[in-house]
């Protein structure tokens, strides 16, 4: 079995478009919804929300956020507080 280009699903045998560009490349395409959105439309499949790309980006962006280590600001000095004065009737 192989798995869709665009959405990286698997391909059932006898299903899917095997699609091939001038340049020899074969791309295969569990639905004419993923080749719309890659061929067509010219989408790159790690900013489609639906793809397996997509989840993969958005965890490693996960890992890479956690890997940084957070630096913490230096504490604000805090005004002294004035006697209170008392007031004036």
């Amino acid at each position: 079995m192989t798995n869709c280009t665009f959405c990286g699903a698997a391909i059932e045998p006898g299903t899917g478009k095997m699609y091939i560009k001038k340049d020899g490349s074969v791309l295969h395409f569990e639905s004419a919804k993923c080749q719309r959105n890659m061929v067509g439309l010219g989408r790159v499949n790690r900013h489609v929300k639906w793809t397996q790309a997509a989840a993969n980006a958005k965890v490693v962006a996960g890992h890479a956020a956690k890997a940084e280590p957070k630096v913490k600001a230096a504490p604000k000095a805090k005004p002294a507080k004035a006697a209170a004065a008392p007031k004036a009737k």
